[in-house]
């Protein structure tokens, strides 16, 4: 989305939301690496974290106006199925 998307004047919310979105992905692995207990939870925390902010990001970038609709839809759909996972995981491991 962001290389069909990008405009000069939303760089900083193109480049935050792929670090943001590449952070859930990472911790999301280190967790599962790292196996059960209290290292697990922690990372999967964090990976939620950054599910959070990257729905925050398409939100702003839905109120912009400047990006396809649909796609903003479809990623926003697919991070809040992604924060609820996320959501079980943390219970599970609790």
């Amino acid at each position: 989305m962001s290389r069909d998307s990008w405009k000069p004047h939303l760089a900083a919310v193109f480049s935050q939301l792929q670090r943001s979105s590449l952070s859930a992905q990472l911790n999301i692995s280190e967790g599962y690496a790292s196996g059960p207990g209290h290292r697990c939870r922690y990372l999967l925390e964090v990976a939620y974290g950054s599910a959070v902010e990257t729905d925050d990001l398409l939100q702003l970038l839905a109120a912009e106006r400047d990006t396809p609709t649909a796609e903003i839809a479809e990623a926003l759909e697919q991070c809040r199925q992604a924060q609820r996972l996320l959501k079980g995981l943390i219970r599970r491991y609790r």
